[in-house]
């Protein structure tokens, strides 16, 4: 088989438009996560420590110049984007767990065979009867 043919097998397999659905909503969602967190979440934590922004916090190694701005470390976007992280990675979780539970009760079930019909639990006790 060519490299071609296999490259096209693949690239219209389903799984790749799936993944590709997956990766357009994973994006997606890590915007509303990111506006939540910068948002909603980082103003009262902010307020609790103290009235600080956290999307602010800077330590600065060389002042700004009339040539170059100034060179700074933004350490609280990196707190952001750490919460970020950390409620993204806690939904994913509860979303595969959710997923995960399906999945087994969908397994657990097909596995249990079902009660067979009243009429044949009633001719099976007529049978051993008989044969008494």
């Amino acid at each position: 088989m060519s490299m071609i043919q296999e490259f096209k097998e693949f690239a219209v397999n389903g799984n790749v438009v799936d993944m590709a659905v997956g990766v357009i909503i994973g994006a997606a969602f890590g915007k509303i996560v990111s506006s939540f967190v910068s948002d909603v979440v980082m103003p009262p934590i902010g307020v609790l420590v103290g009235g600080v922004d956290f999307s602010k916090l800077a330590v600065t190694l060389q002042g700004a110049t009339a040539a170059a701005p100034a060179v700074v470390i933004s350490y609280g976007k990196f707190i952001q984007t750490v919460v970020d992280f950390t409620i993204i990675a806690a939904v994913i979780f509860m979303v595969i767990k959710g997923i995960n539970s399906m999945k087994k009760k969908a397994e657990e079930a097909a596995a249990t065979p079902a009660a067979p019909p009243a009429q044949e639990v009633l001719l099976t006790e007529i049978r051993d009867l008989l044969k008494k």
